[in-house]
């Protein structure tokens, strides 16, 4: 059934309603049959499974079972603090799972903010009286009246309009308003210009509507179920963050594996060895990357909102970095949806022109001195007004309807009595004998001055403008019927057109520049979306433009084709479309980012790596479904988003060479007890104070690092480029973490030979001698750790050239690291708490040359890294000249 294409009579009879509308009684039976008038949301997933995610993912449930091996080494094994390791363990997993859960706790509210959207109360007929009703209790059949102001409550066919207008932008993502008829039309449901639809405003006018869809079954609804059933694609960082867990657990579970077999070899006992084995993976687990990547992506939000892009989820700030395809709609996004005029042609310089564009006009005249009305004739309206005020006594009107499209209006100016006339080219040029000449009589409009006025109006519909003809006629007396449209004078052409963001084009430059492409998928027509592409400079050549039916019929196999092509536009875009091109786009491996502010554009943000959604001008529906919400609007914070972006991917990668380097400095002590039957050179509590206390600090302040100055002139890194790379894993192990366990074991031995301890002399873990040396070591490992911190701010660039002071928040962290060991060392509690006693100072100065040394290393490896660079840069080879992988 075509509801739109039914006349009056056959839509009363379809629906079982009337012009009295339905009955009490049978308003509750239909609400009982259809249920009410409310989206609901399609397989929700309850807040208590979200929960249970955040401590299920890998890295929490490698975290899991350290904690569970601690447990069970204290059972077996008594008194060597390992239950305050396990129950801090513990206390990290709950305490990052709650907090990541309250940042994410608001993205899955898209359906709610749908059921917002719906009017509270409405005005509907009902036995023929007039009452006002809830808008959850209206039913298909019901006799709506609606006025300007309201929000439409249900999808509804219109039966009586007095010149009732809507704007529909919310779902199709045009821009302009429509004036409806009550007559029936063999035409698409959203281009239909008699039915309204649910949430969308009434711009101006009143009418009679008769529901036909409500709930679920609206267009609104059936976004809802589009939008409830999509499958968020997996970010980008969690995938790397649950490759780095795996790699870490093979490398924890392969080191306890080997040396439990050596501590056979070397004739160790089973359960001694078994419990060494625990304390090997223990070691090796880096207990504080969790709550130091969760903590990094919730500071780099905080910076993303400086620069107004709000983060919804904490993922999508890196996520957002590693794109390489933006999907943007146009309306409101890339453009101020506001229609302005931007083309005035009159001949001659006739002044007719902005006395028809201004009387012939239905705007209101706001108390506040402001025009609220259609945005095409607001625009007008405006413009002429611009020009100089003009007044006149409205006597007629003929009403603008879709199969005249024109109207007019019949003034008496200046005492003298005019129609005047406005609407579509092809609609009023015929009608037009002369031409306007100012100060002069009108002259003949022959075939060439007509062919001329065609051409020119062609022309700038090629723009991409909205044309409207504007002409008049001076009466000498009042007609007695309708306003006469035979014989017109023409004044002359306007072309409209919603302008672009004046930071769109710069932005745009720099997506290029950063090796992004971008895509205008919109629900407007085609040539507008050129038009408008090409001003801003997403495209330079000739279009390659696809409809939405055409997306529709068009093989997956050509579709995908027709994606790797330049210069793309998608235009009359449904949101079945949208999310079927983001799909495709996805499966091909590109890493998408979608913007977008109307309700059609709700599954597409939800079902792309990042949704970014308009703040100011966006619905609610958009900015609850999308990841990230521009506060300010500009498409240009998408742009800083992505450096920011950028910037915490290679954040994360340099505090985990930090922490990972930490690791190294916590097993080498492990290895040397069991192989060189030493007394155990450091304690489990402070293993728990550098994975848990000094290590937090400088690696948070890691992840506030600036980006590259050159973050955003280098492409999207590759799909294949990993968090976790070998020279990461070789640099934070092999380098950085040997020279921390180096002077880590270099203090320890220090203090014990001062001490009078000869080799393989037993030594009880509570004598001054023992717990001096492992504090020795501890204060080896944080020394080390702070340069260490200082070498990690970047992979290839010198300290020295990065600047000691431009990482404000690093020098505070190195300072709290400071305060923690003085803590730890030199009070009673500390001493209490971390098994420690006071070392001299001597140990200090053993300890700055080892540091000193690492820094001088890794600057070392920095310039050869450097240098690699240069080499290659200038020696390209056929394909183009190579950069430095990551992680080196």
């Amino acid at each position: 059934m075509k509801i739109q294409a039914l006349s009056h009579d056959e839509v009363f009879s379809t629906l079982l309603s009337t012009l009295k509308g339905i009955t009490a009684d049978e308003a509750t039976r239909r609400r009982a049959e259809y249920g009410p008038n409310e989206i609901h949301e399609v397989h929700g997933r309850p807040m208590i499974l979200r929960l249970a995610a955040q401590f299920t993912h890998f890295l929490a449930l490698l975290l899991w079972f350290a904690a569970a091996l601690c447990f069970l080494s204290e059972y077996l094994h008594p008194g060597e603090g390992l239950l305050r390791l396990g129950i801090a363990i513990l206390a990290v997993i709950f305490i990052n799972a709650i907090f990541t859960f309250i940042q994410e706790y608001r993205t899955e509210k898209a359906i709610e903010e749908l059921r917002k959207m719906l009017p509270f109360r409405v005005a509907v007929i009902r036995n023929g009286t007039e009452l006002e009703v809830d808008a959850v209790e209206i039913v298909p059949g019901d006799l709506v009246l609606l006025k300007e102001g309201d929000k439409v409550p249900a999808d509804a066919r219109v039966v009586e309009t007095s010149r009732l207008t809507v704007n529909n932008s919310l779902l199709t993502g045009e821009s302009d308003s429509r004036l409806l008829t009550d007559a029936p039309c063999d035409t698409e449901l959203l281009d239909s210009g008699n039915l309204v639809f649910a949430g969308t405003p009434v711009v101006s006018g009143s009418g009679k509507v008769v529901v036909y869809a409500t709930g679920m079954a609206t267009e609104f609804g059936k976004i809802a179920q589009i939008t409830g059933k999509v499958v968020e694609e997996v970010s980008p960082l969690h995938i790397e963050i649950t490759r780095v867990s795996r790699i870490v657990a093979i490398i924890a579970v392969s080191c306890g594996a080997c040396f439990f077999l050596i501590g056979g070899l070397v004739g160790r006992g089973f359960w001694s060895n078994f419990l060494f084995a625990i304390g090997i993976i223990i070691a090796t687990v880096p207990e504080g990357l969790l709550p130091t990547v969760t903590l990094s992506l919730a500071m780099g939000s905080k910076r993303m909102a400086r620069r107004n892009a709000l983060v919804k989820n904490l993922n999508a700030v890196e996520a957002l970095g590693s794109i390489d395809l933006i999907c943007t709609d146009k309306t409101g996004t890339l453009t101020q949806n506001l229609m302005t005029v931007t083309k005035n042609w009159a001949p001659d310089e006739c002044a007719m022109a902005r006395t028809v564009a201004q009387l012939c006009n239905n705007v209101t005249l706001t108390p506040e001195g402001g025009v609220k009305g259609d945005p095409t004739e607001t625009a007008l309206y405006n413009f002429a007004a611009l020009q100089g005020a003009v007044t006149g006594e409205r006597l007629g009107e003929t009403p603008f309807d879709t199969d005249r499209k024109r109207m007019a209006t019949l003034h008496r100016i200046d005492g003298k009595l005019f129609a005047l006339v406005k609407g579509a080219g092809e609609s009023v040029l015929p009608l037009c004998s002369s031409l306007c000449k100012a100060g002069s009589p009108a002259v003949p409009l022959d075939g060439s001055s007509r062919a001329e006025l065609l051409d020119r109006q062609q022309t700038m519909a090629s723009e991409g403008l909205r044309v409207i003809a504007l002409a008049f006629k001076e009466l000498n007396e009042a007609p007695t019927g309708d306003i006469p449209e035979d014989g017109l004078t023409f004044a002359g052409f306007m072309g409209l057109l919603d302008p672009p963001r004046p930071e769109v084009p710069e932005a745009l430059k720099n997506c290029h520049s950063a090796g992004i492409k971008v895509i205008m998928i919109t629900g407007d027509a085609g040539p507008t979306a050129a038009a408008i592409a090409r001003e801003i400079g997403m495209i330079t050549g000739d279009p390659v433009i696809i409809e939405g039916k055409d997306c529709t019929s068009m093989p997956d196999d050509q579709l995908r084709e027709e994606l790797k092509k330049e210069n793309l536009i998608f235009a009359r875009m449904s949101p079945q479309n949208k999310m079927h091109v983001v799909t495709l786009l996805i499966e091909e491996g590109h890493r998408v980012a979608v913007t977008g502010d109307g309700v059609n554009d709700a599954p597409a943000l939800k079902k792309a790596h990042v949704g970014i959604a308009m703040g100011l001008t966006g619905t609610s529906v958009a900015r609850e479904a999308a990841d990230i919400v521009l506060l300010d609007d500009n498409f240009a914070s998408i742009v800083h988003a992505i450096e920011e972006g950028r910037a915490v991917f290679e954040n994360i990668r340099s505090f985990i060479t930090y922490i990972f380097a930490s690791n190294i400095a916590e097993l080498i002590p492990y290895i040397g007890y069991i192989l060189f039957d030493i007394p155990l050179p450091l304690a489990v509590m402070q293993i728990l104070a550098i994975d848990l206390g000094t290590d937090m600090f400088p690696a948070l302040a890691l992840g506030a690092e600036k980006p590259s100055p050159d973050i955003m002139q280098r492409p999207p890194r590759p799909k294949n480029e990993h968090l976790l790379t070998r020279g990461v894993l070789i640099r934070g192990y092999l380098c950085l973490g040997m020279l921390e366990a180096l002077a880590g074991m270099s203090a320890y031995f220090y203090v014990m030979y001062q001490g009078g301890w000869s080799w393989a002399q037993p030594l009880a873990s509570t004598t001054m001698l023992y717990l001096q040396a492992t504090t020795a070591c501890l204060a080896g490992v944080i020394a080390t750790q702070i340069a260490n911190a200082l070498a990690c701010r970047s992979s290839n660039v010198s300290i020295l050239t990065l600047g000691i002071f431009s990482n404000r928040l690093l020098l505070a962290g190195i300072a709290a690291d400071v305060l923690l060991a003085v803590f730890i060392i030199y009070t009673p509690i500390g001493n209490s708490l971390f098994a420690s006693a006071p070392i001299g100072a001597d140990v200090w100065l053993l300890l700055i040359p080892f540091a000193i040394l690492l820094l001088v290393i890794d600057e070392t490896r920095k310039y050869f890294v450097r240098r690699t660079v240069v080499v290659s840069v200038s020696s390209p080879t056929l394909d183009g000249p190579k950069g430095p992988k990551g992680g080196g």
